[in-house]
């Protein structure tokens, strides 16, 4: 994985690859538009993130913000995460029948699309995934999650 040392998502832009700059400040673009309000764009982990905000969710399993999607510019390719959609196996499933369905080749990891070129991607199906999951219910789901594996914990 590679990862930037940008503190700032200007920064991070002006250092891509001419070749990818083009598709990342587009997929940016349609981040901005399609995902659900009150997330914070910002430079973590490396990458742009659209991260809830801490007086949200509070404190963290590790500490940092709660990422629900992320673009970061891979030594091969382009990567999308979405974690909101692959914190719903329904939801999931859903995508990837849609993803499949649109013909285009799918190359896929645990909450990541990876990519070459945006013309590569069912756009359409990016940005439909990309806001069915409302901030508040992924916060939900999060605290439910981690309340499950405390409990898990416990009970060891």
């Amino acid at each position: 994985m590679v990862s930037s040392s940008a503190t700032t998502i200007e920064q991070y832009l002006a250092e891509l690859p001419l070749e990818r700059k083009a598709d990342v400040i587009e997929l940016r673009k349609l981040a901005q538009q399609h995902l659900p309000a009150g997330l914070q764009e910002a430079m973590n982990f490396g990458m742009i993130v659209y991260q809830v905000p801490e007086q949200i969710v509070g404190e963290t399993y590790n500490g940092q913000p709660l990422v629900y999607a992320a673009i970061a510019n891979q030594k091969q390719y382009i990567s999308l995460y979405l974690m909101s959609v692959y914190a719903w196996d329904g939801l999931r499933e859903d995508f990837e029948s849609r993803y499949r369905e649109s013909g285009l080749p799918m190359n896929i990891g645990k909450s990541c699309i990876r990519f070459k070129a945006l013309s590569k991607l069912p756009i359409e199906v990016i940005t439909w995934a990309m806001g069915q999951i409302s901030m508040e219910q992924y916060v939900e789901r999060y605290l439910e999650v981690r309340g499950s594996a405390r409990r898990m914990k416990v009970k060891k």
